[in-house]
């Protein structure tokens, strides 16, 4: 076994368990994934049915939406604010092309809460339409799902248009305060006289996590079974009385 001290198998052993390590890592990425998408969707699966509750009890002005809330379903009362109506582009349903409509209702509460309205068909996914579906008027009781903000670059607001969701920035554009987060409409009381298309509601499956996992630990035992069968064939060639260099060569170039 004296060949496994040389320079090319010290480096191929080197390399087999640094692959085997990080196989190893990546399983456990693809469980913890897992993990927190069970932890999800049992929040979810408690909160998309339940009762209607007013929103200022599950949003605030000053708290980010923790996972916990979102997907309850809240109520609130108070007028649209059309003027302020943000376009979210890039958004498609069953491969068609759209937008979303985000309108403040403004409540008796002081702050107002941004309402996903729904969907709106366009040719192209950014598209901003000139001519918007108006809100209802008068005061509305809006019944929908709590959503926690977007984030990054793609919340920015240019031109009363978006690319994703955030009350910090369009908070920005307005001059009240706004809840965290925003809630996806479920229903208008008075409706619209337009109706759009409401939210999809979320995949609730586990998704290719526990697979995945398993693939890659999958990876890094056939790693470390490659490595023995190689070793086992240079101690078998080596025994035949071949040279140990050019069994060492044919058998690392083993497909």
């Amino acid at each position: 076994m004296g060949f496994l001290l040389s320079r090319r198998w010290v480096l191929f052993a080197i390399a087999v368990a640094l692959l085997a390590v990080l196989a190893v890592r990546l399983g456990e990425w693809q469980f913890h994934r897992l993990a927190d998408r069970e932890e999800r969707n049992g929040f979810i699966a408690q909160n998309i049915d339940a009762d209607p509750v007013p929103v200022d009890r599950v949003l605030s002005p000053d708290e980010d939406v923790p996972l916990e809330r979102e997907w309850l379903r809240v109520t609130a009362t108070g007028e649209y604010d059309d003027a302020a109506t943000v376009v979210v582009r890039y958004q498609t349903r069953d491969g068609q092309p759209g937008v979303d409509l985000v309108t403040p209702l403004r409540t008796d509460a002081g702050a107002a809460v941004l309402v996903d309205r729904g969907w709106l068909s366009t040719p192209n996914t950014g598209t901003v339409p000139t001519d918007l579906p108006a809100p209802p008027s008068g005061e509305v009781t809006v019944t929908g799902w709590v959503r926690a903000d977007g984030s990054g670059s793609s919340t920015v607001v240019e031109d009363g248009s978006t690319r994703a969701i955030s009350s910090a920035a369009i908070g920005e554009t307005v001059d009240y305060p706004l809840y965290e987060g925003f809630v996806d409409a479920e229903t208008e009381d008075p409706a619209a006289g337009t109706t759009l298309v409401r939210t999809e509601l979320p995949d609730l499956g586990n998704g290719p996590h526990f697979f995945y996992g398993l693939q890659w630990w999958f990876f890094g035992l056939l790693a470390v079974f490659g490595f023995g069968y190689l070793v086992w064939d240079e101690r078998r060639r080596m025994r035949r009385g071949q040279a140990p260099g050019k069994a060492s060569q044919e058998s690392v170039n083993t497909p």
